[in-house]
């Protein structure tokens, strides 16, 4: 097809969804790489397409890891960037794309996903991802929705719909180019409360599991990755206990979470300060 993949062999696949979960630009909390980990985790998977990694990334960036073993270097693992082929607990037909994002030829890249995906016979693309809101732990994490097509949106009411400009990863080049092609093409979104979202939060990689049901009817095993976001609830809930400034925050954004308004909120305390409490929270607690 390309270059810069190369096909395995592989069972026929019907009707696949496509999702896209590259490690890249746009997310916070590390909730879309949560999602791909677990799904991958809980379902037998195995590859079916391979992208040339050294045509597409910056190794001086993305560094292979060495392995040592009382001082013989016994392996070099190289980053990579492949599609993956997996069943969901229903049986529906799923590939994943993982790996890292692209450092050159995101066009080129680009289309050999688009073409891929069409001779997989994929319907829909779904690019997983998450960004800091003000929203608080204790809530829900909310889901928004993009898409090249009104009409896609219209179909799926209930998820936020925002109205902003932003740097693009290239999971946004990829669902423009399949939405091109004819494709169903949707980006999934979590919010992240903006205090913790250079931290792991695995509630918001749940919400997005749970949100590819309400899009693309895909249901996955998750009982470890909820466990994670209990634990991580508890471990949230102790250190804004400590700290009046702390939970005052949180409960002024449980009533703008709890009314969708900004009335009579007063200044919140900013994301660095509560990350480096948080820091200092997990130093404390290396077991966590």
């Amino acid at each position: 097809m390309t270059d810069l993949v190369q096909f395995i062999d592989h069972p026929p696949l019907h009707e696949p969804t496509l999702l896209l979960a590259l490690e890249g630009w746009i997310d916070a909390g590390g909730a879309a790489q949560g999602a791909a980990r677990a799904i991958l985790g809980a379902h037998s998977s195995e590859p079916i397409a391979e992208f040339n990694a050294d045509e597409l990334l910056d190794h001086r960036a993305r560094r292979p890891t060495m392995i040592l073993t009382e001082g013989v270097m016994t392996d070099l693992v190289w980053p990579s960037i492949e599609l993956r082929a997996l069943t969901d607990s229903q049986g529906r037909h799923v590939v994943i794309l993982a790996g890292a994002e692209p450092d050159h030829a995101w066009g080129r890249f680009v289309g050999a996903v688009r073409d891929a995906a069409v001779s997989l016979g994929v319907q829909t693309v779904v690019g997983l991802g998450a960004y800091p809101a003000p929203v608080p732990h204790t809530r829900d994490s909310n889901l928004s929705l993009t898409s090249p097509s009104p009409d896609v949106l219209d179909s799926l009411p209930g998820f936020v719909r925002g109205t902003i400009q932003v740097p693009a990863g290239v999971q946004s080049a990829i669902e423009m180019s399949t939405h091109e092609a004819g494709l169903r093409s949707i980006g999934l979104w979590a919010q992240v409360p903006h205090y913790i979202s250079s931290i792991a939060y695995p509630a918001a990689s749940v919400a997005l599991v749970e949100g590819l049901e309400r899009v693309a009817g895909l249901s996955f095993e998750a009982a470890a990755l909820r466990d994670e976001a209990a634990a991580g609830r508890s471990q949230l809930d102790e250190l804004v206990a400590g700290n009046d400034q702390h939970r005052e925050m949180v409960e002024q954004l449980e009533q703008m979470y709890d009314s969708q308004g900004l009335d009579a909120l007063g200044p919140l305390p900013t994301g660095d300060q509560l990350a480096a409490e948080f820091q200092a929270f997990l130093r404390d607690n290396p077991d966590t």
